[in-house]
């Protein structure tokens, strides 16, 4: 795992989250017509590895992450935004959450995984 700067954690999840909104806005347009429907639900990112009191789970804490219940950093709802609108559809969500999940490895090189439930 490299080392990073704050400025340089901030702008992954932000690029992230972009990616996550994109990918929840196209979810919605192209499978779902546009239209919020079918089973409700939410959907998270979980960072396995790295704990609260390193450097990185510090910032990734200040940045919108929070520790899991279930062990991890976790960052929910990522797919959440004006853009997307109040959009209940689990597969919209994980759509968003699996495109952040997918810029946090590749940028932070961590362990992380896109998860959901429905509500």
């Amino acid at each position: 795992m490299s080392t990073f700067t704050k400025e340089q954690v901030q702008e992954i999840i932000q690029e992230a989250l972009v990616a996550a909104e994109q990918a929840g806005v196209e979810y919605l347009n192209n499978h779902l017509g546009g239209v919020d429907c079918f089973a409700c639900g939410f959907a998270w990112s979980t960072v396995y590895g790295v704990k609260g009191s390193t450097k990185l789970g510090k910032m990734l804490l200040a940045n919108g992450f929070s520790k899991a219940w279930e062990g991890g950093l976790q960052y929910w709802m990522p797919a959440r935004s004006n853009r997307l609108g109040f959009v209940q559809n689990v597969d919209t969500h994980l759509a968003g959450a699996r495109a952040f999940t997918k810029v946090i490895k590749e940028k932070l090189g961590v362990e992380c995984y896109a998860d959901s439930r429905l509500d």
